[in-house]
């Protein structure tokens, strides 16, 4: 989920710096996870649709604080909040794309996961840019290298990678492990596709385990080896 800070208005406050969930890999392992509709947009057209999209992140009672609770804590049923809790205990690094990084304007300098290392798939590092609360680093060497950056500083944790055509690029090198989706009941119509870039396919998955609560499916899926 990308987002904007501060956050649009089109989402939930707070959420829509959530917009663009990563996926992770193993060593711990990577993943990909991110909000979907039911006809497969993060976003809708001109970036709009957020307030469907987010609804369930605020559709209970148990909060789930991020690093920043008072910009970023969700409220949802329990089996959501220890889906939640589980990724972000999981997780140790991120690996994003320069266009997030750019719709968010960096979080400001400060990634709703705090302090956790964050690697920035990018042509060109920004200029001028001072690291605040969460430590970027600006990537010239593509993905593979932004991965393997991460899973050594994640020492041991899953990395979280995209989203966007990074997680193709991840797919097509046999980096992404788990794809994590939270299909939520809207169809937008149109705007940014969750998977797109993918040219290696087909790529296989096992059957998913399921997490069905109100206003999200939680989907996930582990990659297998094709035959």
């Amino acid at each position: 989920m990308t987002g904007r800070d501060p956050p649009s208005s089109r989402s939930p406050a707070g959420l829509s710096d959530q917009r663009h969930q990563p996926s992770e890999v193993h060593h711990g392992q990577d993943h990909r996870a991110g909000i979907v509709s039911l006809d497969g947009y993060i976003a809708g057209p001109d970036n709009s649709g957020f307030d469907r999209l987010f609804a369930w992140c605020t559709a209970g009672d148990v909060e789930t604080p991020s690093a920043q609770p008072d910009r970023l804590t969700y409220r949802t049923s329990a089996a959501t909040a220890a889906y939640l809790q589980d990724l972000v205990d999981r997780t140790g690094a991120f690996v994003v794309g320069r266009r997030q990084f750019d719709d968010t304007n960096g979080w400001g300098g400060s990634h709703p996961a705090g302090k956790l290392p964050a690697f920035v798939v990018t042509h060109r590092p920004p200029t001028g840019w001072v690291n605040t609360d969460t430590p970027f680093t600006f990537v010239t060497g593509g993905i593979e290298s932004a991965i393997g950056q991460a899973v050594a500083a994640a020492d041991g944790k899953d990395v979280g990678i995209g989203p966007g055509s990074i997680v193709g690029q991840a797919l097509d090198l046999g980096l992404l492990d788990e794809l994590r989706v939270d299909l939520v009941p809207h169809l937008l119509g149109g705007g940014t596709r969750m998977l797109d870039g993918v040219t290696d396919a087909p790529v296989d998955f096992a059957d998913p385990k399921i997490i069905t609560r109100t206003g999200v499916t939680h989907l996930i899926y582990r990659r297998t080896t094709s035959t």
